[in-house]
């Protein structure tokens, strides 16, 4: 899944990008609110983080200009927004969230709390509020980071996982590198970079052994599909 996150704080910046990595996320990154706009613009976010004190803007006003659709969003007006703030009292919260901000988080936090909430968040839409996924005899737990087929523990890299759980949250649908590239990757990949083709493969091998069925297919000029039940 990839996400934006709008924060001034460089050092925080950093560390978040470093930690959201590791869990397996794309991270994009804006210091500024103008630079959250055009990013939110051109790219299909599933997630933003945004801090309410910016330099040129409040994250407020950037929230509900999202969810009046008074900006131009990618990922549409029910973009996923998590106020990550130092404004901690319940003014803040209150407002925060009527202002269109799905969950409010405080400064400081830690981050095992920050990955529960967006776990939570990225989870409500396919998932029932399970923490997995189920596909055919393939289980994907997001919180555990475990996949299995047929209870064998697949040995996926940060990114097999993170192309697993996307194609998982749509079986059966046909998904085009470039929506890959879009989701699993973050700003700084090359688009015209062979890596999804490589990790589709490497993935298609570890989720077949044994004489396993194929469940993950490429569909010629299309892009790849992960099979459901009925495909």
């Amino acid at each position: 899944m990839r996400l934006l996150v709008v924060e001034d704080e460089e050092g925080l910046v950093s560390a978040l990008r470093s930690g959201l990595g590791r869990a397996g996320y794309a991270v994009d990154t804006a210091l500024t609110g103008a630079e959250a706009v055009e990013k939110l613009a051109t790219t299909a976010y599933d997630l933003a983080i945004l801090d309410i004190t910016l330099p040129d803007t409040s994250g407020l006003d950037l929230c509900r200009a999202v969810r009046r659709g008074e900006i131009e969003v990618a990922s549409g007006r029910e973009l996923r927004v998590l106020m990550l703030t130092a404004r901690a009292s319940l003014a803040d919260r209150v407002r925060g969230l009527d202002e269109g901000a799905d969950d409010y988080l405080t400064k400081p936090f830690a981050l095992v709390e920050l990955l529960a909430r967006i776990r939570a968040l990225l989870r409500r839409d396919v998932t029932n509020g399970s923490t997995q996924l189920h596909v055919g005899d393939l289980v994907l737990d997001s919180a555990r980071h475990l996949a299995t087929r047929n209870g064998r523990e697949l040995a996926l890299t940060l990114k097999e996982f993170g192309v697993l759980r996307y194609l998982m949250s749509r079986p059966g649908h046909v998904v085009s590198a470039e929506e890959l590239l879009e989701h699993v990757w973050d700003e700084n990949a090359d688009p015209f970079t062979q890596s999804v083709r490589v990790t589709v493969g490497t993935l298609r091998r570890k989720l077949t052994q044994d004489g396993e069925d194929a469940v993950l297919e490429t569909v010629i000029g299309r892009g790849y599909r992960l099979r459901g039940e009925d495909t």
